[in-house]
């Protein structure tokens, strides 16, 4: 076997050692942390983003299927008096329905899986900015905002003057 110096000649990287004994690698998308007390737990490190976005994407569907169901039942009873009036009963249970199979069903289709963990992964590897620097970018923006509207304004009521005299107003 190599040593790490051979290793690190050839160009390859030596493989990463755990840093306690009940550290363990996990699968794709997962990270490696161990408790204080040695005990193994696991995160799902990006995964858990594609997770919340299929359930986030099932919530989302719920709601609009109700909002839809109902308005198609509204334009149906407009035209059949007999359908009755849209009720809870009919509608929420279509709604889940749609809100549980849509995601499931994308979720079983690996090329629409495989996009959202892409997605997910790649999300992961940005460097997002720190707080001071959003507060400090959006106070630029504001008064950049604001210099520029008080601007305008005056440049506006400036070229008032200007055609009223012109005008003879």
């Amino acid at each position: 076997m190599a040593t790490d110096d051979e290793t690190e000649k050839d160009g390859e990287t030596p493989p990463a050692e755990p840093a306690d004994e009940g550290q363990e690698a996990l699968g794709e998308g997962g990270a490696e942390l161990a408790t204080a007390g040695g005990e193994a737990t696991s995160q799902l490190g990006y995964t858990r983003f594609v997770y919340a976005a299929y359930f986030a994407g099932g919530i989302g569907i719920a709601f609009l299927a109700t909002k839809i169901v109902a308005g198609v039942w509204h334009l149906v009873t407009k035209k059949w008096p007999q359908a009755g009036e849209p009720t809870d009963t009919y509608i929420y249970p279509i709604a889940i329905a749609l809100g549980i199979g849509v995601p499931l069903y994308y979720w079983r289709k690996a090329s629409s899986r495989q996009y959202a963990e892409e997605v997910a992964e790649e999300l992961s590897k940005v460097t997002w900015p720190s707080k001071k620097e959003v507060t400090n970018s959006t106070t630029v923006v504001v008064v950049t905002t604001i210099v520029a509207t008080i601007f305008f304004a005056l440049l506006d009521q400036f070229w008032r003057f200007v055609t009223d005299k012109v005008y003879g107003i």
